[in-house]
């Protein structure tokens, strides 16, 4: 008991601080990327904070199998080198004894990650995609900045003007350019003011201004002077329907519209949990070091590891998008060659005493070829 409250506090001290530098790398990464987003005027300025949070959630459940995977590594990894498995293994104690506190720490981690990736992750992706979605279908002249250039969302027309209210609803000094079927529109106005007619469409009426017409090649332009010029900048029809992709689907509609893309969301929801505990298990036996030794070749181990389950989850999901297997058929064989891989490392250290153990096995045979070479 007193060993097993111990290791429940290590592993707990060592999962937040493991947890908190991987959050920290990710979260600067993403507000950089997001940030870069907002300067180039692809979201807006006032959803980078929104826009962080959902992106942070749909990341939590890698990062959460990757600090239960590297928090038991590092606490096993610290056992060895402090001389702690010594004593552990002193009062005849086997190293499965570390499995039932392993499982205990990593319940809560499989459980939050299992809610995660079935509830949150797809309600962040479909806020999200609202989010850059009602950004990118708004009216054209909320588009523009004072004294910048800006293309409007059906990329046809080009925007400039000096001055915009603080509602956005009157601009000064106006500059137009449109091309349809090759002819070049281009309308100049000292102001102009946002009007919503009665079916709901937005126009942006000029006032005090001329317009050119013709071919930039030619010089046959049409030059036309007015006192109210309207231009349609939003139409009541569009609407924001958000991402209908699989990533932004919540897992009861994918259970309910089955089909490939669906399915291979399903697996790949249902298997992070499952990763996650399968990890864990396999960084007690991978945890064993020379005490006189280093740390970093299990650290480069585990992350391999890690890369390469992801990797064939990932490679498991493609080949149910592509139709060239079912979910029943895929789900299942990378978790089970895991299960495997942590049954195969268990006896591998279990057993390292026993004269059929590899290493033994090898040792034997390097003594009996360094004595034949002797007695020649």
């Amino acid at each position: 008991m007193i060993f097993q409250r111990a290791l429940r506090r290590d592993l707990l001290s060592t999962a937040g601080a493991v947890f908190t530098t991987l959050f920290t790398i990710t979260i600067t990464v993403t507000l950089i990327r997001i940030l870069g987003q907002a300067a180039g005027g692809k979201i807006a300025s006032a959803d980078v904070v929104a826009l962080l949070g959902f992106s942070a959630l749909n990341y939590l459940p890698i990062l959460l199998n990757l600090t239960g995977f590297v928090a038991v590594l590092l606490v096993v990894t610290r056992s060895y080198q402090d001389s702690e498995m010594v004593v552990w293994f002193a009062s005849g104690l086997s190293l499965a004894k570390w499995i039932q506190p392993v499982l205990m720490f990593g319940l809560p981690i499989v459980t939050l990650t299992a809610v995660l990736s079935l509830f949150l992750t797809p309600w962040s992706n479909e806020q999200s995609a609202v989010y850059k979605e009602r950004y990118a279908n708004r009216e054209d002249i909320a588009r523009v900045s004072p004294g910048k250039f800006q293309e409007s969302s059906s990329s046809d027309r080009v925007f400039f003007v000096e001055g915009v209210s603080g509602d956005s609803t009157k601009v000064k000094n106006i500059f137009v350019s449109s091309v349809l079927n090759g002819k070049t529109s281009v309308v100049v106005a000292k102001e102009g003011t946002v009007e919503i007619d009665p079916a709901g469409d937005k126009f942006l009426v000029m006032h005090q201004g001329r317009r050119y017409d013709g071919i930039p090649t030619q010089s046959d332009f049409e030059l036309m002077e007015f006192d109210r010029y309207g231009v349609l900048v939003a139409s009541q029809s569009k609407a924001l329907v958000g991402d209908t992709s699989a990533r932004a689907t919540s897992t009861k509609e994918l259970l309910s519209n089955r089909n490939n893309f669906n399915d291979g969301e399903i697996l790949w929801r249902v298997s992070l949990p499952l990763m996650g505990i399968l990890l864990m298990l396999l960084a007690i036996p991978l945890g064993f070091v020379n005490p006189r030794g280093g740390r970093s070749a299990n650290l480069l181990i585990a992350l391999f590891l890690f890369v390469f389950y992801s990797n064939m989850l990932s490679f498991a999901q493609a080949t149910v998008v592509q139709s060239r297997s079912t979910l029943m058929l895929a789900w299942w064989p990378v978790h089970l060659v895991a299960l495997i891989v942590v049954a195969v490392f268990f006896a591998w250290r279990l057993k390292v005493n026993s004269r059929y153990h590899p290493l033994v096995a090898w040792s034997l045979l390097k003594r009996t070829c360094l004595g034949r070479k002797a007695a020649a």
